[in-house]
């Protein structure tokens, strides 16, 4: 006959170890749902391209005389920043852009693919350099 603690002690750790494994599927079942790769123009608008997920991020760089606005829709280009393309990458985004988003600057959009060349952006992510200095206007200085 074994002592009662003994079985509640097992039964604890069962339990308790039984918990931790059904918190670890839950959070590694969370963290592959919300995953999002990045990639390169180059590597898009390849012909063996292939996503690991429906959405997914693109870092680039904005050409410059392309950007297009109509309303809160903006329209423009992207290329990869080392490489070659045969043809940029047309990013559609619905919303407010960044303030750093300029033209001929680096940019990080996250969305997906709606044709072979043409992108729908969900975010739109200005990049900079560790230079970036912005404009500060102070309060005494718009009064006057």
């Amino acid at each position: 006959m074994r002592p009662p603690n003994r079985n509640r002690r097992l039964a604890l750790i069962a339990l308790i170890g039984g918990g931790l494994a059904i918190g670890m599927g839950l959070i590694l079942t969370a963290l592959n749902e919300n995953t999002q790769f990045f990639y390169n123009p180059s590597d898009v608008v390849a012909e063996n391209f292939v996503a690991k997920s429906e959405t997914f991020r693109v870092g680039g760089l904005v050409v410059e005389g392309t950007v297009e606005r109509s309303g809160v829709t903006t329209y423009f280009d992207m290329v990869d920043f080392e490489r070659p393309m045969p043809a940029p990458i047309k990013v559609t985004f619905n919303g407010q852009l960044p303030n750093l988003f300029l033209e001929g600057q680096g940019v990080v959009v996250s969305g997906r693919m709606i044709s072979d060349t043409e992108f729908l952006a969900n975010d739109v992510l200005a990049k900079h350099d560790e230079e970036y200095q912005p404009k500060i206007e102070y309060q005494d200085q718009l009064e006057s």
